[in-house]
Order: C-alpha cells, then sequence, then structure tokens
C-alpha cells in the first residue's frame, strides 16, 4: 500500500498533519518542551543517568527519526562475533531437512523441510548441517508417540529399511517408544514419549558425551566417549517407521528448553535485540500520559491505556512501528517477542474481556502497519499459539493450555477477526489443535496422583465378568475408597471444563453471522473452510497421512456441537417459530439439490450420476427441479477429466517420482503445521454440484458454484430464493427450521463423526478394558494368597510381587481412566453423541417420507444412526446409562423402525450398507430393552419385517437373517437358555475368555407374527422351509467334509498344523447348522400344521425331508467312534462351540415337538414318516439318554442345569412311544422283493405313477425331484400328473 502524506523522513502509512511544523499548539501537539520530555522519556538513551538529563538536547518529532535510529544501533554485534558463533558448525543457513540425498526409504517432507512422516517400514532423513566442535541443540516435536530412534549420525552411516539412526557405530539415538537407547547394542534408558512431547538432543563435543531432555528434564547422559577428532562431524538425523510424524526445531523458532546451548540456527540477535528495545518504547508509551493542564508527564497503568487519537501519542507510535512492523513479520520474533508480550499481560487472570489492552494494540496493528504486515504477523502469532498449545506438558490445572487459550480468544475478539479469517490466518484445517485436549502417558508428571490421590476400581463382579455398578455387599472401606475416588475425578472434570469453555468461546466467535463488515460474516467463512477440511478428510480415507488425527475429531466434534446448539437457540428466541435444537435435522433437500457438495460420498440408492438418471421425473414433479439432459450425457466424461486433472495435480515430482522423500500432503500431522498442502491444493468438484443450471427458467434456478465461491446469499437464500433449502417436497412441512448455515455445520458434523469419531471412541474404550483385567487379575492374586499354604513361602512371595505390580498398574491406570472418563466418556459427551443420534433419525424419518427421493440420502447418516447408538449402548457405560437420557425408550424405538423397515428397503442398494441394517437389526433383537423397542414400532410395521426375514433364503445373504430368527427364540427352545455353551463350562470352569452369549429374551409378540404369516401364506411357508432345508443340508455336509480334512490332517505321522482359517469356516458351518435347527425347531412349534397337516400342499414332503435331514444329523453325531467324536476330542482352539450338546439338543427339541406335543393323528404320522426312512436308527435316540452300548458318552442326564424334568420325560416318552412304533413298524412290514423298491431311493415302495409316461417311483422322491424340474427320471418326457400307485394283488 502506498504510503500518504509527506514531510517527516516516514516512508510507511504517515499520520503526521502536514502544519506540524508551524502551528504545533493548533494541532493537539504540545509544547517543545513537553514534548521534548515526552520523547525522552519513551526513548531513553542507554547513556542517559540523572547527572546529563539535564544536559540533553530538546528532542522534536524532526530529530526524532535520527534518534531513534541511533538508539537502535547501539550495541549491534559485529562481523567477528557473528562468525565466532557459527565455529564448530558445518552447512548452510537455515538449516533443514536433507531431502534430496540425506535419506532413505520413503517419507513425506513438510513444505518448510521441517516436518517429516515415515512412509514405509524404517525410513531415516538427517539434516543438512553438521557439528563437529562444542555444544549443540536441537528439539524435536513428537506428533505420534510410535517407534522412533532420534539423534546424531555421521556422514559415513549408512541405513536400510532395517537398520536406522542408533543401529550403525557411529550414529546414537533414543527411542522413548520402547524407552531405550541405540547405539549398535541398546539399553534402557530414559521414559516413554507421547504425542505432544518435546525431546531435545545435546551433544557436548568437548566432553563426547551426548544427553536426552524431554520436556525440558533432562534423562541423564545416554553416551560418553563418543567418537570425535579430525574428519568426525554429527549430523541431526532420525528414523521413523510407517505412518510417526515429527517435527524438528534447529533454532529457527526459539528452542523452547534452551538449556543455554546454541540451536544449530544461529539466532537473529540484531533484529532480537532491536524488536526488544521497540517493544520497551512501546510499554513507555502505554505507561506515560501527558497532563497538558499541567504540562507534566503522568506515570499510569498499562493495562488502562486507550487509543484517543492523540497526535503526539500517534506521532510516537508511528515512529516506532516504521521499525517494529517489519520485524514482525518474522517468526522467531513474533514467538520471542510478541508472543510472550502478550501473555504476559493476560496473566493477571479473569475474562478475556477484562483486558481491553489487547484489542487497543491491535487496533494499533491495523492502524500503524501495513495490510500484508498485519495479517503475516497474525498468522505467525497463530501458528506460535498453536505449536505452544499443542506441545505444552500437561499440569495439574492445565495452566499452559489455558494461558494460549486465553490469548487465541483475546485475539479474535478483535472486529477485524473477519479480515483475518478470510486471509487464512486462522485456517479451520489447522485450528483443530485448539479443540484437543491431550490424554496424560505419564500419570505423574500431570499432577494426577495430587488431584486424585485415592484410586479405585470395581472388584465386584457378576456372573457374566462384569462389574456391578452399586454392589450390594460393598464395604464400608471401598466406599470411602470409591467415593473419595469419584471426588477427585469430580475435580479434575472441572479443570478441564474450563478448557472446554474456552475453546467453545473460540467456536462461537468463528460462528458469528453478525459481523459483517466489509466482505462476508464469519460464519460462512468458516462454514466454506470447514467443507473443505471435510472434503480432504474424506477424499482421502486410504492415504492415513493426509487425515486429521481422529483424536483430534472427536473434541473438535463435541465443542462444535455445543457452539451449534448454542447458536440455534440464539436464532431460535429470535424467530420463535422455528424449531428448538432438541428437535434439530438436516432437511432432505440439501442431498438432491446441489447446494451441497457430498464429494464422491455414497449415496442410499447407489452413484449420483445414476440417480439423476433415473429419477429426473421424481425430482421434477416432487421437489420442482429439473435436470438438464445434456449435463447427465457429458456427467460421466466431465467426472474422468477431473479424475485425470486431480491426479496430475497430485503426482510427485523430482525425489518424490524417484521414490525419494516425498512432498507430504498432510495438513496437520507435522508438528510445525506451516504448510501449504501441495497435493490438495485442487479439490476435486463433486458430482453433487451441477454443472449446469438444474432447471429450466420456469421451474427453479440454480446457482452453481464451488464451496469457496459461495456467498451468504447463497447459503442463507434471501426474498426470492430458498438457498440451501431449494427444491422443497410437498411433504416437508414450510416451516423454518434454523440459520440454513447452521444445518449445514450440523450435517458437516454427522459426517465427521462417520469419518473417524465413531473408531476412536472405541479405540479409547481399551483403558477401561485394562482395568477391568486388571482388578479381575489382582482379585484372583489376592485369592490365591488366601489359600497359598504355609510351607510354601516361595509361592507366596511370587504371588505378593504379582499382587504389587497388578496394584501399581491399576494405580496408574485408574487415573489414567478419570482423564479419559472427563474427556471422552463424561455425561455432558455422551448427550451429545445422542443429540446426533436424534438428529440422524429425525433426517432418516424426513427422508423416507419423500419416497424415491429417499434414495439421495447419503449412507453415512445411516451408518451414524447406528454408530452412535452402539457407542451409546457400548462405550459411555458403566459410568453412564442409557436409561437416564432424556427420551430414551421414544429413540430407541424410532431407530428400531428405521432398522426394520430399511434393512430389507429395495431403495438402498449398497451391499456394505445393506449387511450393516441387517448386523444392526440382529443387535438390536439381543437385548431386552432395544428388543421391547422393535415390538413397540407400529404392527403394520412389525409384520412387514418378520415378511422379509421369512423371505426365501436363496438368492441373498440368509445367515444374518436366520440368526435373528434365532434370537427371537432362544430361551423357548429345548434346553436353549443358557448363557455360556455347557459343554465348556464342564470341560473348562475357570476359564474366563469363554464364549459368551447374551442372556435369552425370546419375542413372543414377533413369535406371533411369525405364525400368523406362515399359516396364512401356505406358498410361503413352503418356499422358507425348503430353503431352510436347503440351507441345513448344505451347511452340515461342509461341515462333515471339513471335519473329515480336520482328521485325516491329525492322523498323518509328521507334524501338521490346521489352518486356523479352516477351523473358522469348520465351526461357522457348525453354528449355521445349529442355528437352522432352531428355526425348524422354532417353525414347528409355533406352526406344526406346516408339516403335520397333509391337506397343505407340500405338507408330507417337507416331513419327509424333515426326517430324512434330522436322521443324518444324528447318526453322524451319535454313531460309535465316529469321525465327530474324534474331532471334539482333539480340543483344537478355535472349535470350541463344536460339541454334541448343540446340536442334539436343537434336534431333540423338534423330535419331542412332532413325537410328544402333538395330537393324536400328528404324532403317528410323523412317527410312519420317520420311521419309513431308511436313515432311521434307534439307537441315535438311545443315545441321547445315554442308553446303549457300554462306553461312556453323551447323554442329556448330564445336564441338568440347562434341562428341566419336564423336557427330560418327554424326551423318555418320546423314546418309549418310537421304541413301540418300531416294533409294530417291524411286525407289520411284509419283506418287499426288489422289484417293489423304488428305483431311485432303493429305501421305499413303489408308490406313486407318472403321467403321461408311466413310469413309478416312491412319493417322496418324486416330490422332492418336481420341486426343481419337471422331466421324468427316465424318459425326460414331461411329467402332467403324479397318481398313487398300488401294487395290483396277485392271482
Amino acid at each position: 500500500m502506498s504510503a500518504k502524506g509527506g514531510g517527516t523522513a516516514l516512508t510507511r502509512r504517515n499520520y503526521r498533519l502536514s502544519s506540524d511544523t508551524d502551528k504545533p499548539r493548533a494541532t493537539g501537539i504540545v509544547n517543545e518542551k513537553l514534548l521534548s520530555d515526552y520523547l525522552h522519556h519513551v526513548f531513553p538513551s542507554s547513556k542517559q543517568g540523572p547527572a546529563v538529563a539535564s544536559l540533553r538536547k530538546p528532542l522534536s518529532f524532526q530529530d526524532l527519526g535520527a534518534h531513534l535510529e541511533r538508539l537502535l544501533s547501539e550495541g549491534e554485534p559485529t562481523e567477528d562475533s557473528r562468525d565466532q558463533a557459527a565455529e564448530g558448525r558445518l552447512g548452510p543457513q537455515p538449516v533443514v531437512l536433507d531431502h534430496t540425498s540425506g535419506f532413505e526409504g520413503l517419507l513425506f517432507v513438510d513444505d518448510d523441510l521441517l516436518g517429516v512422516i515415515g512412509h514405509s517400514n524404517f525410513s531415516s532423513i538427517r539434516a543438512t548441517t553438521c557439528v563437529f566442535k562444542g555444544k549443540w541443540a536441537y528439539e524435536v516435536l513428537i506428533s505420534s508417540q510410535g517407534l522412533m530412534q532420534i539423534g546424531w549420525c555421521t556422514l559415513n552411516c549408512r541405513f536400510n529399511q532395517e537398520e536406522g539412526v542408533g543401529d550403525t557405530p557411529d550414529s546414537y539415538a533414543y527411542d522413548g517408544n520402547r524407552v531405550r537407547k541405540w547405539n549398535v547394542t541398546t539399553t534402557n534408558y530414559g521414559k516413554s514419549w507421547a504425542a505432544g512431547d518435546i525431546v531435545s538432543c545435546l551433544i557436548d563435543l568437548d566432553e563426547g558425551t551426548i544427553t536426552f531432555c524431554l520436556n525440558g528434564q533432562s534423562l541423564g547422559t545416554a553416551f560418553t566417549n563418543i567418537k570425535t577428532g579430525p574428519g568426525v562431524a554429527y549430523f541431526p538425523a532420525i528414523s521413523l517407521s510407517f505412518k510417526e510424524s515429527v517435527a524438528f526445531n534447529f533454532g529457527s523458532r526459539p528452542l523452547r528448553y534452551p538449556f543455554s546451548i546454541d540451536g544449530l540456527v544461529n539466532p537473529p540477535a540484531t533484529d532480537l535485540t532491536k524488536a526488544q528495545k521497540l517493544l520497551g518504547y512501546i510499554k513507555n508509551v502505554l505507561s506515560t500520559a501527558i497532563d497538558t493542564q499541567e504540562e507534566r508527564l503522568v506515570e499510569k497503568e498499562c493495562a488502562v491505556w486507550r487509543l484517543h487519537g492523540e497526535p503526539t501519542v500517534l506521532i510516537t507510535l508511528a515512529h516506532i512501528f516504521n521499525h517494529f512492523a517489519p520485524l514482525m513479520c518474522k517468526v522467531y520474533l513474533v514467538e520471542d517477542v510478541l508472543m510472550n508480550f502478550l501473555l504476559g499481560i493476560l496473566e493477571g487472570g479473569g475474562s478475556v474481556d477484562e483486558h481491553p489492552l489487547i484489542q487497543q494494540l491491535l487496533d494499533l496493528f491495523w492502524l500503524l502497519m501495513e495490510d500484508y504486515e498485519v495479517n503475516e504477523c497474525l498468522k505467525q502469532l497463530m501458528m506460535s499459539l498453536l505449536r505452544a498449545y499443542r506441545f505444552s506438558p500437561i499440569i495439574p490445572d492445565l495452566g499452559f493450555q489455558i494461558h494460549y487459550l486465553r490469548l487465541t480468544t483475546a485475539i479474535l475478539h478483535h472486529e477485524k477477526r473477519v479480515v483475518s479469517l478470510t486471509n487464512g490466518t486462522f485456517d479451520v484445517l489447522r485450528s483443530v489443535v485448539f479443540f484437543y485436549i491431550k490424554t496424560p502417558l505419564r500419570v505423574k508428571e500431570a499432577g494426577l496422583e495430587e488431584l486424585i490421590p485415592t484410586t479405585w476400581w470395581p472388584t465386584h463382579f457378576d456372573k457374566e465378568g462384569k462389574d456391578e455398578r452399586e454392589p450390594k455387599d460393598e464395604s464400608a472401606d471401598e466406599r470411602l475408597r470409591r467415593r473419595a475416588y469419584e471426588r477427585g475425578c469430580q475435580r479434575l472434570k472441572k479443570r478441564i471444563e474450563v478448557v472446554e469453555e474456552l475453546q467453545v468461546q473460540i467456536l462461537r466467535l468463528l460462528l458469528n453471522n453478525k459481523d459483517k463488515t466489509t466482505g462476508e460474516a464469519s460464519r460462512y467463512i468458516f462454514l466454506n473452510k470447514f467443507r473443505k477440511f471435510l472434503q480432504e478428510n474424506a477424499s482421502n480415507r486410504g492415504h492415513p497421512t493426509a487425515l486429521c488425527p481422529p483424536e483430534y475429531m472427536v473434541c473438535f466434534l463435541h465443542r462444535l456441537i455445543t457452539a451449534v446448539r448454542t447458536c440455534w437457540d440464539e436464532g431460535n428466541r429470535k424467530s420463535p417459530g422455528s424449531i428448538r435444537n432438541e428437535e434439530a435435522y438436516v432437511p432432505p433437500q440439501l442431498f438432491y439439490n446441489g447446494k451441497v457438495d457430498y464429494f464422491d460420498l455414497q449415496r442410499l440408492g447407489g452413484l449420483l450420476s445414476h440417480l439423476k438418471k433415473t429419477l429426473k421425473d421424481d425430482l421434477a414433479s416432487k421437489a420442482n427441479i429439473i435436470i438438464d439432459p445434456a449435463e447427465i450425457q457429458t456427467t460421466s466424461m466431465d467426472d474422468l477429466d477431473e479424475d485425470e486433472e486431480s491426479g496430475a495435480a497430485q503426482r510427485p515430482f523430482g525425489a518424490a517420482a524417484m521414490g525419494g522423500a516425498l512432498a507430504r500432503p498432510s495438513w496437520l500431522s507435522s508438528p510445525t503445521l506451516g504448510r501449504a498442502n501441495r497435493f490438495l491444493s485442487t479439490a476435486a468438484v463433486s458430482l453433487m454440484t451441477p454443472r449446469r443450471p438444474l432447471t429450466q427458467p420456469e421451474k427453479v434456478k440454480v446457482r452453481t458454484l464451488t464451496v469457496e465461491q459461495r456467498t451468504e446469499e447463497d447459503i442463507e437464500g434471501s426474498h426470492s430464493n430458498d438457498g440451501l433449502l431449494l427444491g422443497r417436497p410437498l411433504e416437508e412441512p414450510d416451516q423454518p427450521i434454523a440459520d440454513k448455515s447452521l444445518l449445514e455445520i450440523v450435517d458437516g458434523i454427522v459426517m465427521m463423526y462417520n469419518l473417524s469419531v465413531h473408531q476412536q471412541l472405541g479405540k479409547m474404550v481399551v483403558v477401561s478394558d485394562d482395568v477391568h483385567e486388571y482388578a479381575v487379575a489382582l482379585k484372583d492374586t489376592e485369592e490365591k494368597i488366601a489359600r497359598c499354604p504355609a510351607r510354601r513361602p516361595d509361592i507366596l512371595e511370587e504371588l505378593q510381587k504379582s499382587q504389587k505390580v497388578f496394584a501399581e498398574k491399576l494405580n496408574h491406570l485408574s487415573r489414567r481412566l478419570a482423564w479419559i472418563n472427563a474427556t471422552i466418556y463424561s455425561k455432558e459427551k455422551m448427550l451429545d453423541v445422542y443429540w446426533l443420534l436424534c438428529v440422524c433419525i429425525r433426517t432418516i424419518e424426513h427422508a423416507d417420507n419423500t419416497g424415491s427421493l429417499f434414495a439421495f440420502t447419503p449412507e453415512f447418516y445411516l451408518n451414524v444412526a447406528m454408530n452412535a447408538y452402539s457407542a451409546l449402548k457400548n462405550y459411555f457405560s458403566p459410568a453412564n446409562s442409557m436409561e437416564e437420557l432424556p427420551g430414551y425408550e421414544e429413540t430407541l424405538t424410532q431407530l428400531a423402525a428405521i432398522l426394520a423397515k430399511h434393512f430389507a428397503d429395495p431403495r438402498i442398494v449398497g451391499t456394505d450398507i445393506k449387511d450393516s441394517l441387517m448386523q444392526a437389526l440382529a443387535s438390536y433383537v439381543c437385548y431386552p430393552q432395544s428388543l421391547r423397542a422393535v415390538e413397540r414400532i407400529p404392527e403394520e410395521q412389525r409384520v412387514a419385517m418378520m415378511r422379509n426375514l421369512l423371505a426365501p433364503y436363496e438368492q441373498r445373504p440368509w445367515a444374518q437373517t436366520n440368526w435373528i430368527l434365532v434370537r427371537l427364540w432362544r430361551g423357548c427352545g429345548f434346553g436353549y437358555r443358557y448363557t455360556r455353551l455347557p459343554h465348556l463350562l464342564k470341560t473348562k470352569p475357570e476359564d474366563a475368555n469363554l464364549p459368551s452369549l447374551q442372556k435369552p429374551c425370546p419375542s413372543l409378540l414377533l413369535q406371533r407374527h411369525m405364525a400368523q404369516l406362515l399359516s396364512m401364506d401356505k406358498d410361503m411357508a413352503a418356499s422358507f422351509l425348503n430353503s431352510v432345508l436347503n440351507q441345513l443340508n448344505w451347511a452340515f455336509s461342509e461341515f462333515i467334509g471339513m471335519i473329515q480334512e480336520i482328521q485325516q490332517a491329525a492322523e498323518r505321522p509328521e507334524r501338521n498344523f490346521v489352518d486356523t482359517r479352516q477351523l473358522k469356516v469348520c465351526a461357522t458351518c457348525f453354528d449355521l447348522s445349529v442355528s437352522l435347527l432352531r428355526v425348524l425347531e422354532m417353525t414347528v412349534t409355533l406352526v406344526p400344521e406346516i408339516f403335520l397337516d397333509w391337506s397343505r400342499p407340500s405338507a408330507e414332503l417337507l416331513l419327509r425331508r424333515l426326517a430324512q435331514l434330522l436322521n443324518q444329523v444324528l447318526n453322524r453325531v451319535t454313531a460309535e467312534k465316529n469321525l465327530f467324536d474324534r474331532v471334539v476330542n482333539l480340543r483344537l482352539p478355535g472349535l470350541e462351540s463344536v460339541d454334541h450338546y448343540p446340536i442334539l439338543v436343537a434336534v431333540t427339541g423338534i423330535l419331542v415337538r412332532i413325537l410328544v406335543d402333538g395330537d393324536r393323528q400328528g404324532t403317528s404320522r410323523a412317527a410312519s414318516v420317520l420311521l419309513s426312512d431308511p436313515c432311521f436308527q434307534l439307537h441315535s435316540i438311545q443315545h441321547l439318554l445315554g442308553e446303549g452300548g457300554g462306553r461312556k458318552h453323551f447323554s442329556l442326564h448330564a445336564y441338568t442345569d440347562y434341562i428341566s424334568e419336564e423336557e427330560k420325560q418327554k424326551v423318555e416318552l418320546m423314546l418309549a412311544f418310537l421304541t413301540e412304533e418300531s416294533k409294530q413298524a417291524a411286525a407289520s412290514t411284509a419283506p418287499t422283493s426288489e422289484e417293489d423298491l423304488c428305483p431311485i431311493c432303493y429305501a421305499h415302495s413303489i408308490s406313486a405313477i407318472f403321467k403321461p409316461c408311466s413310469h413309478k417311483s416312491c412319493k417322496a422322491c418324486i416330490n422332492q425331484h418336481l420341486m426343481n424340474n419337471k422331466d421324468c427320471f427316465f424318459c425326460k418326457a414331461t411329467i402332467t400328473g403324479v397318481e398313487d400307485y398300488s401294487k395290483p394283488a396277485s392271482s
């Protein structure tokens, strides 16, 4: 910007009045003596003392420039001293990472050449500068706590993918992941590091030692007597494994922990001295007032200074800023001088509003500095605050974090915030760091021992091994400990809430939509940057280096939800007709009107281009939107062009193309955070953004804009424009919801949860699981100590050592868990996730009402609804319970209705989302509360759900629906009430890791719907049961085939290992067989007439098929010394669920139902069919009760805990009935000649004749054949009918 005015030596913005030399008094400038005193007071000479004060020359604005130059030049270092400082160092300045030749493996290097991330097995890189004499230090900012070796190496060191820094003779490294030091050999050293720590690497080449420090605390001398002398020089170096990332500070910024040792980069000593002097002069101006009445200077507090426009003061400051402004564009000076000065202003505590001085100083910056200088200065200031916040150690009161956040808030309070946001000073992509609260890995250093002096962990567990929330038999001592621990947790939570409140304040400033001055309001700038952030993370799912770390996402999501809900409520108060934030949802038109970019994310109905073609008529009729036919044709070609362009933009170049050190595309994983993203600068335009106006002029005119081009009007709309809500369908109520910008942010929050938040919530549960495991181990150890005999002091000593280790570990983990519960799993965070779940449910319901346009809904809405419910149920307990959530039961019912309706919704085409819906429904019916929710949905929806579950199993994934039916039945079946597999509890009762099932919770209501459907719809019943029998035949045959292979492998003399995958498939086939048998048991119990009422078509055939399969299963499992027995006795890991009990009890349940519980006619029919099957063997039935044969084998009598007396009596009745029936059948059956047997099965007599060809077989064979084929067995003629056949009596 050109300078204004003229006159004095000011070359920058000039605020001096043109007449100041002629008429100083008239323009408000004080008299010469007072002005001279003022200027001498503001700019004291270093040689000035009380004696010479009276002899000093008068000073005016004409002389001030020269006077200031003279003061600033005093004490400048000479050339010799500058050269001397560099002695002992060799290499270019500034020092950076050597990305041209000094690396091994594949790495991503930041644009500033200070941040690096590993992209191969074990990559190494060194700096461009080495040292050979003196003491030197550099710092490494740890971004990820994985496997890295940091230290020093010589030029002769050769690294590869297996050996890095510290693995060769002349390299030395510290590894905080494994807590070791490395120099060819390795020994224990130091402490474990965590993300957010700073490692200082110190080398003393005069003494020959290397030392490492962690967060300013020395870890002790790591190496002594290192090789020194002519030709030996050491480079800073690092080796790091895949995805690990760090950033180096060689001294281009102030070292956080300087240790009075030089960094490898010379600090800008001259500029630093000047900046400190100029800052001193500014402080003098702030603390001095001119009393023009009494013509004297008055000392006052800096904090109360105001910019009143006094010319004397302004011209004085203009001279200072003439020198100060250029210095404030340098990162070292901003961090060392300006940031510390501003932090000092805030040190008094109190709210940010109580420190107006910062606002006054920012006014000065905008007034007296060029715009580009202010922007650069504020950008560097924000980056310095970001680094300082991210790499501050955790202390008990979180003082560092609070300090940096308060200054950030104060800066953003300034009215020029919008300009800063527009110019990228506060970039959303980088600023996510401000909303993160890191979890301390080292509890002691974080002060948690003082904050939570008493630790506690659960010691009472229920039968399933889960800890009880408030056990009844808790001792007084345990209760006191628990309450003391809870008080400590509350203290910690209150401190964390202070930080969270500041973070929310920052977001509320960014979401302000009323601060529009010259450009857009803050909210719209934030929204567009936020969308860009989502695009970068959504488009790089396979590129982990480009993603925001999930732990940052979790914190950002919670703060954003809090801020958005507050803004929503404020808008609701101003517009009383709009809905409250508790009823928030995203209207469906956002998904199809092209106003919001969903990148390449999948829609429920498939690809967007496909939906535009197939649903263009529905869009026109329902949403008043017409798709241009030319656009549909060009969509696919445009996408190809875009792919080529973005691919070209993303191709590496130079060393990168040859597999070298790539320019890293990550916006955040570098701790420096100072970068322009090379790879991702060209954002792909989404299919969702139409390339031409969507409709004809007479319908709706749509503007096509990229995210960056959108304005407030494009988002919020105007009188003639609905903005984001263009194309409202008739089903959608015409009611104001909220500011449209908030709707898009809510949509982004849902997407963010889907990207990585849910995954992270599941990951952090590990700490709680560890506490549980150690608590169980400690309790077990204490019980063993109590039982240990006095004669074995050696065992007692070992047990006591274990007890001490477990107790120490639990002390550490319980404090760490308190932190995690406060930051991630608190009640407030649970309410956030619950709010998100409700938003998704309401959004899906509104989208569903649009009919075919539901297909445009992004898949992630259904995913988030299912995952958020899963998180609430599994991750937030036992500290918080879902039952305490407001409207909990109604929400469960709404989600149940969504799952029941959409798991078989033809509008949903994605295989993955269909599977997810099916699994969610299967999980839903496992638990009593959610199952009751399914029972509460309208009857019409329940019946439709059961109809979909009973559809034939062919041509679709049937295993999941079969599990769902089994879970509706478990608890009603024969001996089917167990939560642990009974045979395992008999063989390994002490094993706590056995597979565990949910407690049975059958649904009689849904069973009744199933019975009604099967009894009324005869065709559906027949096709459903045929498919179940087919799948049972397949699953059991596969199982038998696989156990044959396993047995053969086990019998070979050479040592063989059975493939674990094969064992898993084998166990799955067995479990499927059992579950299919249970579905048959449920069907035969609820609707016995399907098999026993032979007036129904296919009833007899179904009964014969059932009998055939039951006999096969019984014979295979109960035969003497059979294959099944031998494999079960091998006790192979992975085949724990394979045993006699599950499958034999399921078969017994079916047999009891058709042979004992039915009416006389039905039981006699069932018995005759069963006995007529050639595979029937009575000893298989006797085997169930342990009868027959002298050897010890399976018997139902052994499972008294799982089979009731009544059930056993029924089995005995069944055995007696079959024994009697088989005797009668044997007596009444006349010997059959071979000619009279069915030529197909040779098991039954000929009983059917085919028309027209007159060939013959038994009824069972022809009926089964006709299900799939209409041709005759023998002559291939088409069969038109089948008649009963009886052999004519012989003459």
